[in-house]
């Protein structure tokens, strides 16, 4: 990912964790025979956050409003007992609240393909990351911004969610899409900053 272009700064959101990754063993490998990382071995939080200014050509056609974008880390930790992998990009979805309370709110991020999907073998206590992009008009372009509560998150070849908590402010226009999403990489992430294998 290219480096954000105004870093202010990072801030933790206030997600309660049983106990914060201490461990970082992760491996990256081709070898898929190891177990595949379940929804329920794995705990998915929101961590770090950066804001910047979309490029020239990013925000959209000529005379338009320069677009936010505020990058968000989506980590995953491992809290079985036994190692497993992780290849390819989350599903992620923005929600009022919950799915029976609010429901969702615009579209399911895009894949963002600039950085190549690789397997990561992660060992127990230790975490990956998947970058996320939240872009927004930087004044009202026929839509409104409300804040979602939640992201909704599928792990690749998993079919139950995560619900994570939130407070970031997407489109609300149906079908208009605000987020991308990054393939998971190893160690914690760190936005505007590229991992080194």
């Amino acid at each position: 990912m290219a480096a954000v272009a105004a870093f202010v700064g990072t801030a933790a959101l206030a997600v309660e964790l049983t106990g914060a990754p201490t461990r970082n063993d992760i491996s990256l490998s081709s070898d898929f025979s190891g177990r595949v990382c379940s929804t329920s071995g794995l705990e998915a939080w929101l961590g770090l956050s950066a804001a910047g200014v979309a490029t020239p050509g990013q925000a959209g056609p000529p005379g338009a409003y320069p677009a936010r974008e505020t990058y968000y880390t989506l980590e995953f930790t491992n809290v079985s007992n036994r190692a497993c992998s992780l290849y390819g990009y989350p599903e992620v979805s923005a929600y009022r609240d919950s799915p029976v309370a609010g429901g969702p709110i615009g579209g399911a991020a895009i894949r963002d393909t600039s950085i190549r999907p690789k397997p990561v073998m992660l060992e127990p206590g230790a975490t990956a990351h998947s970058v996320l992009r939240v872009t927004a008009a930087a004044a009202p372009a026929g839509c409104a911004e409300v804040t979602a509560a939640e992201l909704r998150i599928t792990l690749p070849r998993q079919a139950r969610p995560s619900f994570v908590p939130a407070h970031i402010p997407v489109c609300a226009q149906r079908g208009h899409v605000s987020l991308s999403v990054q393939a998971i990489q190893a160690r914690p992430g760190i936005p505007g900053h590229i991992m080194t294998p």
